[in-house]
């Protein structure tokens, strides 16, 4: 059955006096809140922050992106972007299936996102079993429509689409599990993401769509110039005032931001929303952090962000990768090419060896229901970490991160690009005295070798005392001078990832 266009009534604009009113006030208590302090709005200030140490110790979160993208679930999550650039796939698959722009917008896609069959709890319950610590929706992606209640927009999902705080919901459901919440905001790109309905006949030219479809700015040919295509000043207020309202309405512990926020023009507003937000967290009583992409803070005001890559080595300062269970998009399409689940297992191993953690992106349909290919891979993390998670959760990296001929292309946007890891692949962690070896991957020869651990190789001190699974089994060992050299249970059931506890021999008093 084909889309209809935009049918329900709209909600009534806010005019521009309530909107300003409203804007005004969140604006005022920001202020207000940062006069209060610790924190004032200064990278000199901000560069006092403290990562939570119950982030360092999660290692794992889920990221959601989900939203009206999902009803037409084709290519990515730009769609409602590259729906209005001539030329573009998404743009002749859109005339082709629901007509010209005209007639069949973006904001005609609300109506069908219904998200009928969400069940928070459930989506909570699916997230624990798979071992995540802290899980993190996208509250408000590029194409503008907010999935929480908000004052400051009308188009959002309590008063259009799934008409419930989907956001909410989720976040009591989680907290009632014992998860943690967090949010992301993807606002700043808004300025300019739907600028290619500008340039032909489309719903994005008319008045009384204007303010969901945003300023449609013409994009800077290079986004990633800092200097090109700045926001405007009342862009930017609504841009801080929306994001510290979603601060005091869900208070997430993380708030994550794209890439976009880098444009010089947004320095001092990341300022007062990071001493607002910080402030707020010390009101609370609860340690809250930032995630960042590139140079947009300095390292020590926030946490720093890989999009879909890695670090080759230990970073000092604890660090994130967020990455998809889907290579090619991050939210549901109709044709998503999934990773193996072993590969996302042994991206997180090979992250937290470095000192960091791992947002895993899953994309669930426009009904509410979590795809089976993404539910399954999350539960394959889960069964490794409720056996293993000794070696994973409160962790610290060791003086290496690991060994093995497997090398990790660095950098952003690489996370497809290397090979499979292999049981050659040893990545290390600690907790205490105690030394975690892991395996990516079960030796066909039974035996696991770690030349690391080697008697004459510099890197462990003292003598090992025990060697064991960490799911408890004891092992057959000897190190030599060249190696450690570890025997697998003969019959075992081979794993995607072989976890060691090391301990140290007790010294002589």
């Amino acid at each position: 059955m084909p889309l209809m266009p935009f049918e329900p009534a709209l909600p009534p604009p806010i005019s521009p006096e309530t909107y300003q009113a409203r804007r005004d006030a969140i604006l005022a208590e920001v202020d207000a809140v940062i006069a209060r302090g610790p924190f004032a709005a200064t990278w000199e200030s901000l560069r006092g922050y403290h990562i939570p140490d119950w982030y360092q110790d999660s290692k794992f979160g889920i990221f959601i992106h989900w939203g009206v993208y999902a009803v037409p679930a084709f290519a990515n999550e730009w769609y409602p972007r590259n729906m209005y650039q001539e030329g573009s796939s998404e743009f002749e698959h859109h005339v082709a299936t629901y007509g010209p722009h005209t007639a069949f917008g973006y904001k005609d896609f609300i109506p069908q996102f219904k998200a009928e069959k969400y069940v928070p709890e459930d989506w909570a319950e699916l997230f624990a079993e798979a071992g995540a610590r802290f899980v993190m929706p996208v509250a408000e992606h590029h194409d503008g429509f907010a999935m929480y209640d908000t004052v400051l927009s009308r188009w959002n999902a309590v008063q259009m689409g799934p008409r419930r705080d989907v956001v909410g919901d989720l976040a009591t459901a989680l907290r009632d599990r014992g998860l943690i919440f967090s949010a992301s905001s993807h606002r700043a790109e808004h300025f300019w993401f739907l600028d290619g309905g500008k340039r032909f006949p489309s719903d994005v030219q008319a008045p009384e769509y204007a303010d969901f479809y945003g300023p449609a700015e013409p994009a800077a040919a290079n986004w990633h110039d800092p200097l090109q295509n700045p926001p405007t000043t009342e862009f930017l207020d609504d841009w801080l005032a929306r994001t510290c309202e979603l601060v005091d309405r869900y208070r997430p512990r993380i708030v994550w931001f794209d890439w976009w926020i880098m444009n010089v023009a947004f320095v001092p507003y990341l300022q007062r929303f990071a001493a607002f937000y910080y402030n707020r967290g010390a009101e609370w009583g609860e340690e809250v952090a930032i995630n960042y992409k590139d140079t947009t803070f300095p390292e020590e005001a926030a946490v720093f962000d890989v999009e879909r890559g890695q670090l080759a080595d230990i970073r000092a300062r604890f660090w994130q990768t967020d990455t998809a269970v889907a290579k090619n998009s991050w939210c549901y399409t109709e044709n998503n090419e999934y990773k193996a689940p072993e590969v996302v297992l042994h991206d997180l191993i090979d992250i937290v060896s470095k000192n960091g953690a791992l947002l895993l992106n899953i994309g669930p349909r426009a009904d509410g229901t979590i795809p089976d290919e993404d539910a399954a891979i999350l539960r394959f993390v889960g069964r490794w970490l409720a056996a293993n998670g000794e070696a994973i959760y409160g962790s610290r990296p060791w003086k290496i991160f690991g060994e093995g001929p497997t090398a990790i292309v660095e950098g952003t946007f690489n996370d497809t690009r290397r090979a499979a890891f292999t049981a050659e692949d040893i990545r290390f962690t600690k907790q205490g005295d105690t030394l975690y070896a892991i395996a990516l991957g079960w030796p066909e020869s039974g035996e696991i070798v770690i030349r690391s651990l080697g008697s004459d190789v510099a890197h462990y001190e003292g003598a090992i005392g025990a060697l064991s699974l960490v799911s408890g089994e004891p092992l057959s060992w000897r190190q030599e001078a060249d190696a450690l050299r570890v025997r697998l249970p003969e019959g075992a059931t081979p794993q995607a990832a072989v976890a060691l506890r090391i301990t140290p021999a007790a010294k002589e008093q």
